[in-house]
């Protein structure tokens, strides 16, 4: 147990110095590359204003990295770190290797949500928290409260249903979606840009208004692992052992939930991260998710740090949606995953 232990910190660790390596590339590259010595400067006396540590005048390339660039990464691990743990989450409670926000319809009910808001201005505080997100949990939460009744057989899941409610439900809420673009065209360009997935209109109100829902749920989920693990053995073994499955089921899927609705918020749809990344990661780690949870999480937001950046440099000036890029990658994945006989971690 003792060197299991020490194999985990050991990956967390090396996960995390790759996150930190991600975040400076992120910064650096784009249309105007600056060189990562200057970027890792300009990151260091904004962290320590007024102590001159380095009294070099960055000038413009000040702006790009902390205003610009700097909260367009931190955006994308925080989104990646949403969609990752969601997805997680989903796979383990509805024991399917192909359940994920996006596949499911959650991450469509979330776009619902926020885009209700932006046509009809909504705009309130709660707990200093914005609107949007608050509207995007409420649409995600709907949508897997509708999708999880839909594919009950009894008191079980049937993991057929579940994939065509889920597929029906999000080609019924985008076709609204679409719908409100025609009647709305003042608010087209912005439900697009939710539509499609980019982080190209990033800026520090998008990480403030949906880092603090993020940091929260997923802690809520870490709380929860071992009853994870648990709830794998399935529902009657883990009553027998004293959990309450109903429950943490339900407390759960509002977590997971809250994690894609604010996900969608901050970046629209951005479909398969919650698919690719927790399958991948199972591999490598098991399907423990004490460090499965975690390792998700951190490889989460590095894998959309890295598809971002490749999503504005491979044709720049000129940007692709990164959630163009995610699809790409996640569609096949998807069709490789029907088609395989067995599904490993379950």
């Amino acid at each position: 147990m003792e060197k299991k232990y020490l194999q985990w910190r050991l990956i967390s660790l090396v996960l995390l110095i790759c996150l930190g390596l991600v975040i400076l590339l992120g910064t650096s590259y784009g249309a105007v590359k600056v060189p990562l010595g200057d970027v890792f400067k300009i990151l260091v006396n904004k962290l320590a204003p007024g102590q001159g540590i380095f009294a070099q005048d960055f000038g413009p390339q000040e702006t790009i990295i902390y205003n610009i660039r700097l909260p367009r990464v931190l955006l994308a691990a925080l989104v990646g770190l949403a969609l990752a743990t969601s997805g997680t989450v989903f796979q383990a409670l509805l024991k399917n290797p192909m359940a994920d926000p996006y596949v499911i319809g959650i991450s469509s009910g979330a776009s619902l949500g926020a885009t209700l808001g932006m046509i009809l201005d909504v705009k309130f505080e709660f707990l200093a928290l914005n609107s949007i997100p608050l509207l995007a949990f409420i649409g995600a939460l709907s949508t897997v409260f509708i999708v999880y009744n839909l594919a009950k057989e009894g008191n079980k899941i049937s993991v057929g249903r579940l994939l065509l409610a889920g597929v029906a439900i999000a080609s019924f809420l985008s076709a609204i979606v679409s719908l409100l673009m025609v009647f709305n065209n003042d608010s087209m360009q912005q439900i697009v840009y939710w539509t499609m997935g980019s982080l190209s209109a990033t800026g520090w109100q998008q990480v403030q208004m949906i880092w603090v829902y993020i940091i929260v749920a997923y802690f809520v989920v870490h709380i929860f692992a071992k009853d994870l693990n648990v709830l794998l053995l399935g529902d009657q073994t883990a009553e027998s052992l004293g959990i309450e499955v109903e429950t943490i089921k339900r407390i759960l899927l509002i977590v997971a939930s809250l994690l894609a609705g604010a996900a969608v918020a901050g970046s629209g749809i951005i479909g398969f991260v919650g698919l690719i990344i927790p399958h991948l990661v199972r591999l490598l780690v098991g399907p423990d998710h004490r460090i499965l949870i975690p390792s998700s999480a951190l490889v989460g937001g590095i894998f959309l740090i890295v598809t971002d950046i490749v999503a504005r440099t491979i044709i720049a000036p000129t940007e692709i949606p990164v959630g163009i890029i995610t699809a790409l990658l996640g569609g096949p994945f998807f069709l490789y995953l029907l088609t395989k006989k067995k599904s490993v971690g379950f």
